[in-house]
């Protein structure tokens, strides 16, 4: 089913995170390279909101340029946190009008989908609700919310556990955190809330005892709890990105990438591979990286902001950086770091090579140890190999330089000039051999190393 009805969306991301202990709100953290908060700006965007509202603490404000899903949100500003009830109210003149119903959830639950948030929108319009909530049942209710319903299974209250008496403790369904109310009621009802309880705050969840005392329809809707975990400490940011990173693993599998290890495998949320890749253990994913099918990702290698075409192979132990484009059948090898570079198809850098701010031709060959070297310390520069060149081991290609198509760089190489196609280039000088020098070289540094000895015991 697909709800009929416009739906209002509003985010509450102004808490600290003490327990966090840091700076940053907790809601900026970020687990599988994306914020908590833009998380759960990708499961409402699935929704189509009519209005995204997003209510930040006065810390939050430096961290939300940048942030993906929020081009369409509107923002205020809770500069005393008194309450959840409290934080939604800073919401009133952005959904002031607004029609149909407005869902209320938190930033720092990365873990909520779409299509769980979808069931729960349609489930309530369906029921023809005015407020409801998500609610589960566990053994271990410790410091949740418990709900109190009526012998028609609706809810009649949430007793926050610190206000709860010994019975209403004892209670096992507890409350999960979602509200979704009718937008014409909301804000009525939170304005009739008050911040008589242990903590003196105002809070979202008195709406329901409110709601039935004005005889409105409530509902209390069955969700997941592992949908639900919030994060306000590290270890608690751990155990989520162990979560995504598992959702994400299991979604590359299922469309066809083999990972001999997965466990192993750290994925970025936005990381894009294709059939029949292999992925090797103890491989890393940040940022925008896209590969291709039927590649080899071999073990330890690194992946950031990187483009890779189809039948690659990479690493073990490379490292692709920001810019990197590797067209088809390309070999890059152990020890090899590209970054802002273009490979074109089959060239080779197999081994203990950089290759930065480059264009790589189609079939070169880059030998062990090739440096490209892009940094004259004020400005990058850039190299331009030629498709079938050959560059020799060792070889340095002082930019900008750019190397002929076909051109061979003997081994040793410093190329500070421009090589034309099909040229033969080395820059190595001449070899003299002195026979039995050696010793006699050794011989001296020991005499040199005997009197400076005697000289020390005088």
């Amino acid at each position: 089913m697909t709800s009929s009805l416009p739906l209002n969306v509003v985010i509450l991301a102004a808490g600290k995170g003490t327990r966090m202990k840091s700076a940053v709100p907790k809601v900026f953290h970020a687990a599988a390279g994306r914020s908590l908060l833009e998380w759960v700006l990708a499961a409402v965007e699935g929704l189509a909101p009519e209005r995204l509202h997003v209510v930040i603490g006065p810390e939050g404000e430096d961290h939300l340029a940048g942030l993906s899903g929020m081009e369409r949100a509107t923002v205020s500003v809770q500069h005393e946190r008194k309450g959840t009830g409290h934080a939604v109210m800073q919401a009133q003149d952005a959904l002031r009008d607004a029609l149909g119903y407005t869902l209320v959830l938190y930033a720092d639950t990365p873990l909520v989908t779409t299509q769980a948030l979808r069931a729960f929108v349609d489930d309530t319009m369906a029921d023809d609700a005015d407020v409801a909530m998500t609610v589960f049942e566990t053994d271990h209710p410790a410091r949740y919310g418990r709900v109190i319903l009526d012998p028609g299974n609706r809810p009649t209250a949430i007793i926050e556990a610190k206000d709860a008496t010994p019975e209403q403790l004892a209670v096992r369904l507890c409350n999960g955190g979602l509200m979704l109310a009718r937008s014409t009621v909301l804000f009525d009802l939170l304005a009739q809330t008050d911040d008589k309880n242990a903590a003196g705050e105002f809070y979202i969840t008195d709406i329901v005892s409110l709601a039935r005392a004005a005889n409105l329809r409530t509902r209390a809707s069955v969700f997941d709890q592992s949908l639900l975990a919030g994060v306000n400490s590290r270890a608690e940011l751990a155990a989520v990105e162990g979560v995504l990173q598992t959702r994400l693993r299991s979604a590359l599998m299922d469309a066809g990438v083999t990972m001999t290890a997965p466990e192993t495998v750290t994925l970025c949320h936005d990381t894009r591979i294709g059939q029949d890749t292999v992925i090797e253990p103890n491989v890393f994913f940040g940022p925008g990286v896209t590969v291709g099918t039927k590649c080899r990702l071999r073990a330890g290698s690194y992946f950031e902001g990187a483009q890779v075409g189809e039948e690659v192979i990479v690493g073990p132990m490379a490292r692709l950086r920001e810019g990197t484009v590797l067209d088809d059948a390309v070999k890059v090898g152990n020890f090899v770091e590209i970054k802002k570079a273009h490979l074109a198809p089959g060239a080779k850098a197999p081994h203990l090579t950089y290759v930065g701010d480059a264009e790589v031709g189609a079939k070169a060959n880059l030998g062990a140890g090739t440096i490209t070297c892009n940094y004259d310390g004020v400005n990058k520069h850039q190299t331009v190999i030629g498709a079938g060149a050959f560059i020799g081991s060792n070889s340095a290609l002082v930019a900008p330089v750019s190397i002929g198509d076909g051109a061979l760089v003997g081994a040793g190489s410093t190329i500070t000039e421009d090589i034309p196609a099909d040229a033969i280039v080395t820059t190595r000088g001449t070899t003299k051999i002195k026979p039995g020098a050696a010793e006699r070289y050794r011989e001296r540094l020991r005499s040199i190393k005997a009197r400076k000895d005697a000289s020390s015991k005088r």
